[in-house]
């Protein structure tokens, strides 16, 4: 399977974690966190455990159903991604902190 990806898919998935940061708040950080270890643009949603949900409802379907897959994206992507994360991320540990 391959997955082709655009700009508008990384904005897609900003909305979404902004408007249900309590449901993302953990993948909200991950991203943030991980993304400049790999240098951005090689960011594997699934090198961390839950932190692939919306990565998954963006898509609408489950890439792990499938042997194997691509994913192919301009830098823009996931540079847009990681800005839309830092932006939330403030609130995604604000979020956790009153959930402990």
């Amino acid at each position: 399977m391959n997955i082709e990806l655009t700009l508008e898919d990384a904005v897609s998935m900003v909305q979404k974690a902004t408007k249900n940061i309590e449901k993302y708040a953990r993948e909200i950080i991950i991203i943030y966190e991980q993304m400049p270890k790999f240098n951005y643009i090689y960011y594997c949603f699934y090198a961390f455990d839950n932190s692939a949900k919306l990565f998954e409802t963006m898509l609408e379907i489950d890439p792990k159903n499938y042997n194997s897959f691509s994913l192919n994206a301009p830098d823009a992507f996931f540079h847009c991604l990681y800005g839309g994360m830092a932006s939330l991320y403030l609130d995604a540990q604000e979020y956790l902190l009153q959930t402990v």
